[in-house]
């Protein structure tokens, strides 16, 4: 009998087409291509795959084709050559979608896709109800028996509670939810689902991921960029909407969720949401004290100094949009009553780093005298999702020498130092997961519900408030206010660069 270890299939998309909404748009040109490009170059599609762009821009297939492959390898261009298909129109006109159906067939008939269709809208969301109603007009929404037709929907989605129950009204009136896939690209990074391995395929972090182990939770989006040409976006949005309300939580619900009793798609996703559901929701009368805004102002160096949001492109000079947010959240649960979790996500501040970090209660003695402990901070566990992916495990060691003295050292991993495996980008692993139809790192409906539902009283409250928006400068750690919430408890963030 053969006891060599079996290897893991590899897996690959089945015969498909996929066609994109918005494929004359930044997203497509800088995300979705590069990532269809990258799938063939690994050879996760078939030769019977093609892709379909859909704007309103006029192109003819060759442009849409000369796009998409660029200065593309010969072997890509191969695979993907001849399977390549531009329709130009308006979303609400009816002969685009006239035209799209006759485009599918066509390519079912030469080059094989068997009926399966995965529309992917990266579009601006005004766009979402008229290309759905479109699909569902010339009755794309609808496979034929034995293939599929599924839908992947962009952020923002909805841009409040009832904003976003609108917008699944429609959906559903056209998909099914199975057919139905919410992306959030956060949850296609491989650093963000190791939290996951590190969590469940290990027995020693189990007993200290509880109340009893954990002082706080600290997560921190930060961006050192500012919001460039998206001024006008980012106007409509924030930093609670753009950031909190989708990959903050997440991360958080990954992180902090009860083990799944399996890695389905669906045990996995009613985890998060009863994590969710274990958000206590902020009231109005302790908003002021649970969450804090801010927007940047000029800052910097003589050398590099950064305009101020209210003077970027787009902006209203007198904006009271805010561009850092920053929370504190209690799970009412088992598990974590009474620890607190703090969350905040800023741009313009002093590094680009996304983490989670654990830290954990202080030993209840130490017999050891103060003046040999050499700034000895408590223990913690601190999961790097980007950049320098990796862990670092932080705790106290002795210090070489005569003497006993005692000081903070931490044990590193680092993914690119350890694994040779390519980690594929986000949009890769998730535009492979959709035409595979695995929804697993994919937000479910009432996922979208309960976020919103903890983000919501916030946004308004601040609609409300009139008094000055606070401010910080850029290249800056954010508002005085953000220290003041973390440290009325006596805690403070890590800020280390």
């Amino acid at each position: 009998m053969d006891n060599a270890p079996q290897l893991i299939q590899e897996r690959s998309a089945p015969p498909a087409t996929l066609v994109i909404f918005g494929a004359s748009g930044d997203l497509t040109r800088r995300k979705l291509l590069p990532a269809v490009e990258s799938l063939a170059r690994h050879h996760r599609l078939p030769s019977q795959f093609a892709l379909v762009g859909v704007a309103r821009t006029p192109m003819a297939d060759e442009q849409f084709a000369a796009s998409a492959l660029g200065d593309r390898s010969l072997l890509d261009k191969q695979q993907l050559q001849g399977g390549i298909r531009y329709v130009s129109g308006g979303y609400d006109d009816p002969e685009t979608y006239k035209r799209l159906a006759e485009t599918l067939d066509e390519l079912d008939a030469v080059r094989g896709t068997a009926g399966n269709r995965l529309f992917y809208l990266s579009t601006p969301a005004e766009a979402f109800e008229p290309v759905i109603n479109g699909l569902a007009g010339a009755g794309l929404n609808h496979a034929r028996e034995g293939s599929f037709s599924r839908l992947v929907i962009e952020k923002p989605y909805g841009r409040d509670l009832p904003s976003a129950r609108e917008l699944d009204a429609v959906v559903h009136g056209s998909f099914d939810e199975p057919q139905v896939f919410r992306i959030d690209h956060y949850l296609g990074k491989d650093t963000v689902q190791n939290v996951l391995a590190l969590r469940f395929a290990n027995s020693i972090f189990q007993p200290i991921w509880d109340r009893s182990w954990v002082d706080h939770v600290q997560i921190t989006v930060a961006e050192t960029l500012g919001v460039g040409t998206r001024g006008g976006f980012y106007e409509q949005a924030g930093a609670m909407r753009d950031i909190v309300q989708n990959h903050v939580l997440q991360v958080l619900a990954l992180a902090l969720m009860e083990p799944p009793a399996s890695f389905e798609a669906e045990g996995l996703r009613n985890e998060k949401v009863k994590l969710l559901q274990a958000i206590r929701l902020p009231t109005n009368r302790d908003i002021a004290d649970l969450a804090v805004r801010g927007q940047y102002t000029r800052g910097g160096t003589r050398d590099d100094l950064m305009a101020g949001y209210r003077e970027e492109v787009g902006v209203d000079p007198l904006s009271r949009t805010e561009t850092y947010a920053a929370m504190r959240l209690n799970v009412d649960n088992w598990r974590w009553a009474g620890v607190p979790f703090y969350v905040r996500t800023g741009k313009r501040l002093p590094a680009r780093v996304t983490e989670v970090a654990l830290q954990f209660q202080r030993p209840p003695h130490l017999p050891i005298p103060q003046d040999q402990l050499t700034g000895l901070e408590a223990d913690a566990l601190i999961l790097r999702i980007q950049p320098n992916e990796g862990i670092s495990l932080r705790f106290g060691a002795k210090v070489p020498g005569h003497s006993f003295r005692v000081r903070t050292a931490s044990m590193d991993f680092s993914y690119e130092q350890t694994f040779a495996e390519e980690s594929p980008e986000a949009y890769e692993r998730l535009l492979l997961d959709a035409l595979l139809g695995d929804p697993t790192l994919f937000i479910r409906s009432d996922e979208v519900e309960h976020s919103w539902r903890i983000v919501d009283p916030i946004i308004e409250h601040w609609a409300q408030d009139m008094s000055p928006i606070p401010t910080y400068e850029a290249a800056s750690w954010g508002p005085a206010d953000a220290d003041r919430l973390i440290g009325r408890s006596g805690r403070a963030w890590k800020n280390s660069i």
